[in-house]
């Protein structure tokens, strides 16, 4: 399988992501490619707030998270995949100065926008943009972003149904967020949901996104 694909964004970052959640081997030749073809499409038009442009394509068809949750809005396409190609290009460690100043270009305009709001709370407009959020944050530095991974889990608890899931929030791109978090914080909500992912691995995985979801649980149960 080939990580970059031309046709769609949410594409090149599923199989990056996919080979990130793994470990499997990225040739350098394919991070090399990967890397500059995510960084062009900084500040192209449909970008949100300066960040990486889906395409025509994502924005037709939607998405899916690495999780399988499904994405309709055109506003969350682009938010969402604009964090997760920043979350992707700080991974693939790329240190040529064009990829550089993408990322950083990128990062100033979703940051100038959130952190100078007197709403920031370590949240965005909704569960799911929340959750790429976190996952930018975490990857950029849990030190640099300490307060706002903190503020984020602590209005997610706020959410918590009493039923091993949160409202607003999708449940495994969460747990996934939640699994690169070192907080005790972050630990408590883990067990909050361990009945609910109990039950959810008596079901054997039909597709890509089910046996995700299970390995991610799984990985997670063995360490509570």
């Amino acid at each position: 399988m080939g990580i970059l694909n031309k046709r769609s964004l949410a594409e090149t970052l599923d199989n990056l992501n996919h080979a990130f959640f793994y470990g499997k081997a990225i040739s350098k030749t394919e991070k090399t490619e990967a890397a500059k073809w995510l960084a062009d499409r900084q500040g192209m038009p449909r970008s949100y707030s300066g960040m990486f442009a889906p395409t025509e394509f994502d924005y037709k068809n939607g998405i899916k998270l690495f999780t399988g949750e499904k994405i309709a809005s055109g506003a969350a396409t682009g938010h969402i995949l604009g964090e997760e190609t920043c979350r992707a290009l700080i991974l693939l460690g790329d240190k040529r100065a064009g990829i550089k100043k993408a990322l950083t270009t990128a990062q100033d305009g979703i940051f100038g926008r959130v952190f100078k709001s007197p709403r920031n709370k370590g949240t965005y407009c909704c569960g799911r943009c929340s959750v790429s959020w976190w996952r930018h944050l975490t990857a950029d530095g849990f030190e640099k972003h300490e307060r706002e991974i903190k503020a984020g889990v602590k209005d997610l608890k706020k959410h918590r149904d009493g039923e091993g899931r949160w409202r607003r929030y999708p449940f495994y791109y969460t747990l996934l967020a939640l699994s690169e978090i070192d907080l005790r914080s972050a630990r408590k909500e883990i067990e909050y949901t361990a009945p609910v992912m109990e039950r959810a691995l008596r079901r054997s995985p039909s597709d890509k996104y089910s046996s995700r979801r299970r390995d991610l649980m799984v990985r997670i149960m063995e360490q509570i």
